[in-house]
């Protein structure tokens, strides 16, 4: 096997990525060799290119990208249900040191990937893990969501929201989900009621859909303003809000008056610190078979982008004009 790869670079911060030929990574002890297929491209992964998203931890010059969809090549040491050949998916580097999915070749801690789900092409795989991931955190690991709920989902036709959407809906939840008013068909589509933030006040929707009472979970996935709309919106007592991007300053005071709880997700915790990786591979198990049953799938943006073309697919991510996740292709289907 070639002994090089190609690999898109982040050199310095604001200047476009290079492609270019890099060593190809030996898989060491409990890591999987990996010849990805498909690189998701997030939002996280442009600003570190500019030198920005300082908590992922991931100094440049650098090989970035979070996600990936491929096949496994080689096995390391110690690794066990993987072989040759294997179609798998994951929330793999990019982060904390660590080499990106944006790269012919990944040498991949085994724990954290997982069996591709057959429904699924690479494309889709590979836009998947770090949202469904973030999704299940907050709604499974903090708020135990179940049927007999009404769940609201802030910014539900974005990545994070989408599948926390059909999760929630998969789990037995009545769901809600904001979102602009060129984003409600789509909302709709995925199953739960739309409403558009732009035009409904928090009070007006809350009066609408719960008779005043406020959801019993209510996830932000925008941040900002919307995380104060969400303690506006949670029901007292019992109600449970969860932000991915809980990152500012905010008021407890409406919440705590409620009386009801708070949970932070930081998905990136387990990558940048060793800890919990065996629970993002059982998070992916589960998004395979959520797949499989036809109760999970994901929007991915039409356009197929080539490594060579990796700045023209991190402008459409920075400028939000992707219709679904942006995936970069590494092997034709």
């Amino acid at each position: 096997m070639n002994q090089t790869m190609l690999a898109a670079i982040a050199e310095s911060a604001q200047t476009p990525l290079a492609v270019r030929h890099i060593a190809r990574p030996v898989p060491g002890k409990g890591q999987v060799l990996v010849r990805i297929h498909a690189a998701g491209v997030n939002p996280l992964d442009t600003k570190i290119a500019v030198g920005a998203g300082a908590h992922a931890r991931q100094a440049l010059p650098a090989v970035l990208g979070l996600d990936l969809a491929g096949t496994v090549v080689e096995l390391g040491e110690a690794v066990d249900g993987f072989t040759p050949g294997q179609e798998v998916f994951g929330m793999a580097g990019g982060i904390g040191g660590a080499q990106g999915t944006l790269a012919e070749y990944i040498a991949v801690d085994a724990r954290l990937i997982a069996s591709k789900p057959h429904a699924l092409g690479m494309r889709e795989a590979a836009a998947l893990p770090l949202v469904f991931i973030t999704a299940w955190e907050g709604l499974v690991d903090r708020a135990n969501v179940h049927s007999g709920q009404r769940v609201l989902i802030h910014g539900g036709a974005g990545g994070v929201g989408q599948v926390a959407v059909q999760l929630a809906k998969a789990r037995g939840a009545e769901v809600y989900a904001t979102g602009s008013a060129s984003s409600l068909d789509f909302i709709r589509s995925l199953g739960a009621t739309a409403i558009d933030y732009q035009a409904q006040g928090v009070e007006a929707y809350v009066e609408q859909y719960t008779a005043g009472e406020g959801f019993d979970i209510v996830y932000d996935t925008v941040g900002g303003s919307t995380l104060d709309a969400s303690f506006k919106a949670v029901k007292p007592y019992t109600g449970h809000v969860l932000s991915c991007l809980g990152w500012g300053q905010h008021s407890l005071a409406p919440l705590s008056f409620k009386s009801a709880t708070y949970s932070g997700v930081f998905t990136l915790a387990p990558l940048l610190t060793g800890k919990g990786r065996e629970h993002h591979g059982s998070i992916l198990r589960e998004a395979a078979v959520l797949a499989d049953a036809g109760q999970l799938a994901i929007r991915v943006d039409p356009h197929q982008f080539a490594l060579d073309e990796v700045n023209d697919a991190f402008r459409q991510v920075a400028e939000g004009r992707g219709r679904g996740k942006t995936v970069i292709q590494l092997v034709s289907d």
